[in-house]
């Protein structure tokens, strides 16, 4: 059964204004665990204590390129202290894809976080699957190139589908090195992506969940990149949702 959690990023206003009464929010609305993209200057001692006041796992954390080809060590020793093991690259600029290079620098950071019992996980947007490499999207050349063991997937199952990749598909491609999903909805509006509360846009949800599930997914992440309304209404909206579908046999645990 899958557990849920939210990337904190669809929140990071509120978190920047309110770290502590945020993550009481989101862990009282029903979400299991939490992805961090930023600390806004806690201590390891700091974020540890809070999560486990309100009861919340740490999914992973979206860890800049640059940071971990600068301070690998740094960055691995607060991880450890908070009780995180999933380090996971968010995005790659136009400048960072010079994609051998890229893949080189991830089975090196990848080999290095193992030996630390810490993982490597990679995070798509739509551009891994449009730009080509060899004649394959990115993507796919990315985890054909770096051994497993030094870089699983947090496949982000909204912006496959924004990219004309069906993501049960891109799924069932890496059962077993896959153990987040970012799970989102989207609609088009004027050519282009509006991240939207569950249940609002084009996205097969439930199917993105069985999919997740068999391919050996421990965590379904929800996200909103952009909310359509305040943030921690939006993040209560898709809740609910989920709730209803965990209601009618969906197999998620909330």
């Amino acid at each position: 059964m899958l557990k849920v959690g939210l990337q904190l990023y669809t929140v990071r206003d509120e978190l920047e204004r309110d770290f502590k009464g945020t993550l009481a929010k989101v862990a009282e609305l029903g979400y299991q665990g939490v992805e961090f993209h930023n600390f806004y200057g806690h201590s390891p001692e700091e974020v540890r204590a809070i999560l486990d006041e309100f009861g919340l796992e740490i999914v992973g954390t979206h860890v800049q390129y640059n940071s971990l080809l600068e301070d690998l060590d740094g960055v691995i020793a607060y991880h450890k202290a908070i009780g995180n093991k999933n380090l996971i690259v968010p995005y790659l600029s136009e400048e960072q894809r010079q994609w051998d290079s890229v893949f080189a620098s991830l089975n090196d950071i990848g080999e290095k976080c193992a030996a630390q019992n810490m993982v490597l996980m990679y995070h798509n947007h739509d551009f891994e699957f449009t730009e080509q490499v060899e004649g394959q999207p990115a993507l796919y050349a990315m985890y054909d190139t770096v051994t497993a063991s030094h870089l699983q997937v947090e496949l982000d199952s909204c912006w496959a589908h924004a990219a004309g990749y069906p993501p049960t598909e891109v799924i069932a491609k890496y059962v077993g090195r896959l153990p987040l999903v970012h799970w989102k909805d989207m609609r088009r509006s004027e050519g282009q992506v509006l991240t939207v509360e569950f249940g609002q846009g084009e996205v097969d949800l439930g199917a993105v969940a069985t999919a997740s599930d068999q391919a050996g997914a421990e965590w379904l992440v929800v996200e909103q990149d952009v909310c359509q309304n305040p943030p921690l209404q939006s993040i209560e909206s898709s809740m609910n949702w989920i709730r209803k579908y965990a209601a009618n046999g969906g197999l998620v645990h909330v």
